[in-house]
């Protein structure tokens, strides 16, 4: 029975996600705002009414899983050079918007342990709730407002352990010790970060070739990376980012065409299901929240709008702030051609959602007696309601009112990485052929071809399509070449990481359909 019980309700919530992703796709309203309302009206239905969300599971499945999945597909060249303004927004804004939100808590008889733990919950951003935001925005902002929330998770967790250590022990905060506890977890979470990465590089190595046994290696880092950081005291989440931004760089080299294409599949769908999932089930727990605060829930809610609008103006403030400070102290003509304008600032200030990883954080809370655990979790839920829905329903017209600049830069370097491929490709094809004896009319063609294919198509069109038979051969071995052409510019920082991975994408398709086709795919 209480198998039948479970597998009713993994359907009941996979129909759900189904129908609220439907309704975001119809409506182009924000999916996370819309399975939040959807699992609040779910609450109410007896058998979804009962459903717990484990915060261990979003503490060590959930969040490592989507963390890798956005790290691998985050620019390192971008990070690096917008380091500064990420690291800013993922360390001292966390910590300066845990401080504001303590010092309101305290002014609420809160104790501050208790109110450095509420802060440390609700000061991150969520890389589930940014994802989707960041795919209209120009390249540099998707690179800053991704990265600041992969990482900022790795301080809010770190400070939020610091507080719950004081809470069980029933003692105040020690900001000594706490410092060298939150430097000791980033340090140890970028050192297992690199170890986890040369472990998943050896054991790819290991099993090249065979694409279900190298995804299975995919699957396991982020979780291996995140359990082993944790051992250690170390920050999982800084352990996953770390470990993904590594192997971003190396994997174009060491994967082939087939395990990355499937690779791809699985981690869409995947980071899509959990993502939805995520937020489905927050809403799921608001009905349960609420009924727990009793009959008089208006202080609590009241104190949660409060803290909702002390995170969204500490945010506005610190990036209408710090850039003016950078400004005065780094006078390096560099740093003029990194200044964004107020008006496009407003956009990353506006993009704080707070999601489930501050839910589970609360959920999460010991049951120490004599602390209002109950309460916190109240409060956590409704800025997380407040910051999506204010802020997710208006950001549209913040980037509209902000006239986010076109990216030329991001134009340029994929035709040049198109006219490296066709480079590659063409060059190579008279000393391959000759090697592989491939008859002179099927080189011609195949020249003909490229040259066709790689042709700037300024309306969109479709390329021409690839044919099978006795040109597979040859075209596939000027696949590697082109490949190694375009990784070539991505290493000299020519291209960036999401312009390799887009041209890396188009090979895999043709290296793909060249292929012949296993018994077993």
């Amino acid at each position: 029975m209480l198998c039948m019980e479970g597998l009713e309700t993994a359907t009941l919530i996979g129909v759900a996600l189904f129908v609220g992703g439907g309704i975001a796709w119809r409506t182009r309203l924000p999916a996370p705002l819309v399975l939040l309302a959807l699992g609040v009206v779910l609450g109410y239905v007896p058998v979804l009414g009962r459903v717990v969300l484990p915060p261990d599971l979003v503490l060590f499945l959930f969040l490592p899983a989507l963390l890798y999945w956005e790290s691998i597909n985050t620019s390192v060249r971008e990070l690096r050079r917008n380091l500064r303004v990420v690291l800013m927004s993922a360390i001292p804004l966390v910590i300066v918007t845990a401080a504001a939100v303590a010092g309101v808590g305290s002014l609420a008889a809160l104790s501050w342990p208790v109110a450095i733990a509420l802060g440390a919950i609700v000061a991150p951003t969520d890389a589930t709730a940014v994802g989707p935001v960041t795919s209209r925005l120009p390249r540099r902002f998707r690179t800053t407002l991704r990265a600041e929330s992969l990482i900022n998770d790795g301080t809010a967790l770190t400070i939020y352990a610091i507080a719950v250590s004081a809470i069980t022990d029933h003692r105040d905060v020690d900001l000594g010790v706490g410092s060298l506890l939150f430097l000791g977890a980033y340090l140890g979470g970028i050192v297992v970060g690199f170890v986890t990465s040369l472990l998943a590089r050896g054991a790819r190595r290991l099993v090249r070739g065979q694409a279900l046994l190298e995804n299975t290696v995919s699957v396991l880092t982020p979780l291996v990376a995140y359990l082993l950081a944790e051992q250690v005291h170390g920050s999982g989440v800084v352990a996953v980012v770390t470990c993904g931004l590594i192997l971003t760089h190396y994997s174009p080299r060491t994967i082939s065409a087939r395990t990355r294409a499937q690779a791809r599949g699985f981690w869409q769908l995947a980071s899509g299901l959990l993502n939805g999932a995520l937020f489905l089930l927050v809403g799921l727990q608001a009905h349960r929240i609420l009924d727990r605060l009793g009959g008089d829930p208006w202080p609590v809610l009241g104190l949660g709008l409060l803290v909702s609008l002390v995170v969204i103006v500490v945010r506005l403030a610190w990036v209408n702030t710090t850039p003016y400070l950078i400004r005065a102290l780094d006078r390096r003509p560099i740093q003029r051609t990194l200044r964004v304008p107020a008006r496009q600032r407003l956009v990353s200030g506006w993009a704080g959602f707070r999601g489930a990883v501050s839910l589970a954080a609360a959920l999460a809370l010991p049951p120490v007696p004599g602390y209002p655990r109950d309460e916190l979790i109240a409060i956590t839920l409704v800025v997380i309601v407040v910051t999506l829905v204010v802020q997710g329903l208006t950001l549209p017209a913040v980037v509209r009112f902000a006239r986010m600049p076109a990216d030329p830069t991001e134009l340029e370097e994929e035709r040049l990485a198109e006219q490296a491929m066709s480079d590659a490709g063409a060059g190579r094809l008279d000393a391959v052929a000759e090697r592989l004896g491939t008859p002179a009319d099927i080189v011609d063609r195949v020249r003909r071809q490229y040259e066709e294919m790689h042709a700037p198509r300024p309306d969109g069109s479709p390329r021409p399509p690839w044919g099978d038979g006795s040109e597979g051969e040859l075209r596939r071995a000027l696949i590697a070449k082109k490949r190694e052409a375009v990784i070539r510019l991505r290493d000299e920082g020519r291209i960036d990481d999401t312009i390799l991975r887009r041209m890396q994408d188009r090979l895999d398709i043709e290296e793909l359909r060249l292929s012949p086709i296993a018994a077993d795919d």
